[in-house]
């Protein structure tokens, strides 16, 4: 009879730390994908920033450029996907088409030297220029968090857990091919 109860209470130790590991890994997922949903929401602000600054550069450029109508189409439409993408997923992409219209107007500004010497101009670059480098801090940190969740569901145990309580892996904010490329600069 004694047997038996030993034999029960290692089964019932046995289940109660299984049990506690899975709370415990359960919370630890949860936590990451928080850290995660974290790091996109100041990427998120970042890129808000950037779409609020966009307007003014637009419309500083279009005194100097008015012929330019299609970069301007492109970089409103391109905002307003940015604005209405919902998923972290969408929002990735439209950001991308977004910096592909941006970087257009740039390379418009550059054949325009009396802009280029316009203080609200210089004054807007100074600003995007610092918003495009929070924007790339905030990726980098955003990605980081992305690394350490996926790694941590695609690891055992974690696999095991992530696959019960339906934790899936987040999506990485990465540069597109085009934009590898280096930029052909022409004087």
């Amino acid at each position: 009879m004694k047997k038996i109860y030993i034999v029960l209470l290692v089964i019932l130790g046995i289940f109660l730390l299984i049990g506690v590991s899975a709370v415990s890994k359960y919370n630890s997922l949860v936590s990451m994908e928080e850290g995660v949903k974290q790091a996109w929401a100041q990427v998120d602000n970042q890129l808000k920033r950037r779409t609020d600054l966009v307007p003014n550069l637009v419309s500083t450029v279009k005194g100097y450029a008015a012929h330019e109508k299609e970069i301007f189409e492109n970089l409103a439409n391109a905002r307003a996907k940015l604005a209405g993408a919902g998923t972290v997923s969408d929002k990735i992409a439209a950001a991308k088409g977004f910096e592909g219209a941006l970087s257009r107007l740039l390379a418009i500004a550059e054949n325009y030297p009396d802009l280029k010497a316009n203080q609200n101009f210089a004054r807007l670059m100074d600003e995007l220029s610092g918003t495009e480098n929070r924007i790339a801090v905030e990726r980098m940190r955003y990605n980081r968090s992305v690394e350490a969740f996926n790694k941590n569901i695609k690891m055992f145990p974690g696999r095991i857990y992530a696959s019960i309580f339906g934790f899936s892996p987040a999506t990485y904010y990465e540069v597109a091919e085009k934009d590898k490329q280096l930029p052909k600069v022409e004087f």
